[in-house]
């Protein structure tokens, strides 16, 4: 597995990597877990080669004190990597990503609005930001994504076609515990209590998905399903919604190809998680 610490030594690497065939793109932040290691998996079912960047970006951070306690671990990542089939491994600095009069912006209007672009302003341009200069500086032909972050997704997806890179972006279904809770970095800040109380969130979604699919009212359920998130302990409640799953726009009434998704903090960590939402049966 070969380690890239320079953005000069990128280039020659990701060049050799495309030579032997199809390079596909693993982009993360790092504190990887089975999710990530599950995006590696799919990438080399899809490619002869398979990059992983591991870069926490500062861009998708509204507050100072969640990058400051964002999970960090080099050596434990390193090592998941190399068993898990990576070829090769990015580690750039903020000043290879951001050199000294960097002063460009990406925005994707639309999708980015909503959700996670209201609570947490700016967060989407970060996000933008850095995968547009990770997409361009790999050249892939492919890049994975989870699908835990759909909101992300789908403004990747935007992002990609609008810029006419020709690049496939793949979504991969969210992987979860045993017990249900979606993979994430955050969760190594749980308590114990915590944790055991987190189980809230996808119990609550998973309902609300049969609900809806079930037909009943989606308003209803959604007042249900905030009210046992609160019930747990979750404070705030973020949002708890039914959106279309390509423009991310509220739904009113079970329509098409479906998300329900939320976003709640227990204790001091944010959690966020989203259900695909079959169409009505019958």
């Amino acid at each position: 597995m070969q380690i890239i610490r320079s953005g000069e030594n990128l280039a020659a690497a990701c060049a050799a990597a495309r030579a032997a065939g199809r390079l596909a793109l693993v982009p993360t932040m790092g504190a990887l877990h089975a999710g990530h290691l599950k995006l590696v998996e799919e990438a080399r079912a899809r490619a002869e080669r398979v990059a992983v960047s591991i870069f926490v970006n500062p861009l998708q951070f509204n507050d100072p004190s969640d990058l400051e306690r964002y999970p960090r671990s080099e050596e434990d990542d390193l090592a998941k990597l190399k068993t898990g089939g990576c070829d090769l491994v990015w580690l750039p600095t903020p000043d290879d990503l951001f050199p000294a009069g960097f002063a460009t912006t990406v925005s994707v209007k639309g999708v980015s609005e909503l959700w996670e672009g209201e609570h947490r302003p700016g967060h989407f341009d970060g996000v933008a930001t850095i995968v547009a200069k990770l997409l361009i500086a790999t050249l892939p032909d492919i890049a994975l994504f989870g699908e835990k972050d759909f909101q992300q997704l789908a403004l990747i997806r935007r992002l990609t076609a609008d810029l006419g890179l020709p690049i496939e972006i793949l979504g991969v279904p969210t992987v979860r515990d045993a017990d249900g809770l979606a993979l994430s970095s955050r969760n190594a800040l749980l308590t114990a209590d915590e944790r055991e109380r987190a189980l809230a969130l996808p119990k609550a979604l998973q309902r609300a998905r049969d609900a809806i699919s079930s037909g009943n009212e989606v308003e209803a359920v959604l007042t249900e399903a905030r009210t046992a998130l609160r019930d747990a302990g979750f404070d705030p409640v973020d949002y708890v919604a039914l959106v279309d799953a390509l423009t991310l726009e509220p739904l009113a009434k079970a329509s098409g190809d479906m998300r329900i998704i939320a976003a709640a903090t227990i204790g001091s960590t944010r959690l966020i998680d989203n259900f695909a939402v079959p169409a009505k049966h019958g």
